[in-house]
């Protein structure tokens, strides 16, 4: 009796073991203490706070237009998922709003952002103020940033590295990888943007 126990116990777990995962269903950021209340200034000298996003999803991500790397790799991707998931579900894309927040607001004025945003997607909003309001924003989504060594025109940004998908209320939904492909990026809207 004690051996039928045991094999049975063993096939039950072997089983278990070759299922597929549980899909989560709840949004991994659902709950979470990110995002809050903004007043800063687009890419076109509008005043711009968090109710103009209000019914719409939002990728938010921070970074620079100096950056000589990540940042215009990251804001590449995020565009390009965006207008995949315009072409997989046009309902969805007309809802969803890419948003960059520069932690450089000392160069990075509107007409600098107008430039960078607008070769990533024509929706893209840029997103600057003074510095206090980028460390306000900066502060609500937890995202770290500090000026490196240089001079007034030549230092580089330290800074995490993180793309938020908001919900139309304003609610984290989901981190977003930057480490896939854009394929990667819309997958992942599609799925927590219901």
């Amino acid at each position: 009796m004690k051996l039928h126990v045991q094999i049975l116990i063993s096939a039950t777990l072997a089983l278990a073991a070759c299922s597929p995962p549980q899909q989560p269903t709840r949004p991994p950021l659902e709950g979470a203490r990110i995002g809050g209340a903004f007043s800063l200034t687009d890419q076109n000298g509008r005043a711009t706070t968090a109710r103009d996003l209000a019914g719409k999803y939002s990728i938010v991500y921070f970074g620079y237009t100096f950056c000589p790397d990540v940042c215009p790799l990251d804001v590449q991707h995020i565009g390009a998922a965006v207008k995949m998931v315009e072409k997989d579900d046009p309902a969805l894309g007309a809802r969803l709003v890419p948003v960059f927040v520069t932690i450089d607001p000392a160069r990075d004025t509107p007409a600098v952002l107008k430039e960078f945003v607008g070769a990533f997607h024509p929706r893209m909003i840029g997103l600057t103020g003074s510095p206090a309001q980028i460390a306000a924003i900066a502060k609500e989504y937890g995202v770290y940033y500090a000026r490196g060594k240089g001079n007034a025109g030549g230092y580089m940004m330290d800074h995490s590295r993180a793309a938020y998908l908001m919900s139309p209320a304003g609610k984290p939904l989901a981190l977003l990888s930057q480490e896939g492909s854009p394929r990667t990026i819309a997958d992942e809207i599609e799925r927590w943007a219901r």
